[in-house]
């Protein structure tokens, strides 16, 4: 008789049904990637005077930003405004992909995109 070679996992362990489980697994994964990937979220920061667009590959689509807060004596809080939305925009994304990873794999994968 042969020696179960993983301990713990019982006599019916099926190495054939994990690989295929994993590999269902992977394609759904990857569908939800490409789906991720298209889809777009909308940041704002300054009470709505700079707006951004992001996609679930977190690239910037767009950035509007109000002509009144355009002041060339001021840069310095429009450029604080661009990295505060910006960085908001990439945290949602990163938030949305966790929890859809979530849902497809019952466990996140950080990093994943």
């Amino acid at each position: 008789m042969a020696k179960n070679r993983f301990p713990g996992l019982g006599g019916g362990f099926n190495i054939n049904q994990l690989q295929k489980q994993a590999k269902k697994m992977q394609e759904e994964i990857e569908k939800l990637q490409e789906e991720l990937n298209q889809k777009e979220i909308e940041v704002s920061s300054g009470g709505g005077a700079v707006k951004v667009i992001i996609n679930g590959k977190k690239e910037v689509k767009s950035i509007q930003i109000l002509p009144e807060v355009v002041d060339p004596e001021d840069i310095e809080t429009l450029q604080d405004l661009i990295v505060a939305c910006v960085n908001e925009a990439i945290r949602k994304v990163d938030k949305m992909v966790e929890e859809e990873m979530q849902k497809v794999t019952g466990f996140g994968i950080p990093g994943l995109f």
